[in-house]
């Protein structure tokens, strides 16, 4: 099991695949919250239903912390339809 204690700011988010996903904002309860930059925040207005979301990563997904970086137990493909949307 993972020590999400081990989980800093600005580590990167990789798929099994070694894909970047996203950038650890904070650990918020059991989940990895990305920084805006990677949940399609800077896109443009209108540009596509997850801008200015942040999104997070369940524990569940994570298979390991390497160095600075967390590796999930999916391709980075597939960990993607598993974020979930900050509510409003």
């Amino acid at each position: 099991m993972v020590d999400l204690s081990q989980i800093k700011e600005h580590m990167e988010v990789i798929g099994a695949d070694g894909v970047h996903v996203g950038t650890v904002d904070h650990v918020d309860g059991d989940r990895i919250k990305l920084t805006k930059k990677d949940s399609g925040a800077d896109v443009e207005e209108g540009q596509g239903s997850h801008a200015g979301h942040h999104h997070y990563i369940s524990k569940g997904l994570i298979a390991d912390i390497e160095g600075d970086k967390v590796r999930l137990s999916a391709n980075a493909d597939v960990a993607v339809t598993f974020e979930e949307e900050e509510q409003a």
